[in-house]
């Protein structure tokens, strides 16, 4: 963990092609490696990459307090800071390289404005999710899409990968649970979870979840939303500006990694004694921020 591995090297060359980023500086500290990037427009990234060599051992769980507190000391700087796996890296990569570059501002900017909201399907949306969330499809209730239509597509940069000919392109998915419906001042209380968000690889598609939400809140008429941030990736910022309020935190859970893909997995593969056996690694995230949105009446009718 005190040594440059080859995935932070990799992720080091990488950085340095992004456009109007300077070189990263790579700063070796006490116990985790940092690299800082920044752009022409002044925004500074920090990133802990986390090579997976040594959370085998007895001292994981005191790695993870230094992980922890490194970051948190890094975002009470007010700087962005993002504690990157190299599972993530070796895995989903191209996922990853898309929210980084999108934190620093270098991606295609839509306007949520000039895009269409509507429901879609579950297939359509394990499509997206599994192309462009880091953590993939889980099973949901309500999927809502947002749409570029063609008319638009001016709007995306010369040398951006799509299908000129299509008649739309989806450029972001929020999923949501069924209610839970509790008890509340002797009258049901309906609450939703936000489960998925996410946009298409290398584009930032500015206000979708906020229209995303609108159209959810629209047809569900919700009590209330709940979501969790990713400690490992956000404070929860983005939340905060949307009116979600903190509500707690999750403690550090466990993580199965299938060694063979890189992959995240909830349950290991059962295996038949014919099969080559699946090498599995087991890690513990960061936890994550509960953020609950109270939804007003006045939403009902926005």
């Amino acid at each position: 963990m005190t040594k440059s591995s080859a995935f932070t090297e990799e992720l080091c060359n990488w950085l340095k092609t992004l456009p109007f980023a300077s070189a990263p500086i790579y700063q070796p500290d006490f116990a985790l490696p940092l690299l800082e990037v920044a752009t022409t427009d002044g925004v500074i990234l920090k990133i802990i990459p986390v090579a997976l060599s040594g959370w085998e051992t007895s001292e994981s769980e005191l790695l993870l307090k230094k992980l922890t507190k490194h970051l948190q000391s890094i975002r009470n700087e007010g700087c962005m800071a993002v504690a990157l796996w190299e599972d993530y890296w070796l895995g989903r990569k191209s996922i990853v390289q898309s929210r980084l570059a999108a934190m620093l501002g270098i991606s295609a900017k839509i306007p949520g404005r000039l895009t269409q909201v509507r429901r879609i399907s579950n297939v359509i949306t394990e499509e997206f999710l599994e192309a462009n969330h880091l953590n993939g499809n889980v099973t949901s209730k309500f999927r809502y899409g947002l749409f570029l239509p063609a008319r638009y597509f001016r709007v995306l940069p010369e040398g951006f990968a799509f299908d000129a000919s299509a008649e739309e392109i989806l450029v972001a998915v929020a999923t949501f649970s069924n209610a839970r419906i509790f008890n509340q001042d002797n009258a049901p209380f309906r609450s939703h979870e936000l489960i998925r968000f996410a946009s298409l690889a290398g584009t930032n598609v500015v206000g979708a979840l906020d229209k995303l939400l609108h159209a959810f809140i629209r047809e569900k008429s919700p009590d209330d939303i709940m979501t969790y941030a990713d400690l490992e990736w956000s404070d929860g910022r983005s939340y905060r500006t949307l009116g979600f309020e903190q509500r707690g935190f999750l403690p550090p859970l466990e993580v199965t990694v299938s060694v063979e893909d890189m992959r995240r997995v909830r349950v290991k593969a059962p295996q038949s004694a014919t099969q080559t056996p699946v090498e599995y690694l087991t890690l513990y995230n960061l936890g994550s921020i509960k953020y609950v949105r109270t939804v007003k009446s006045v939403e009902f009718h926005a």
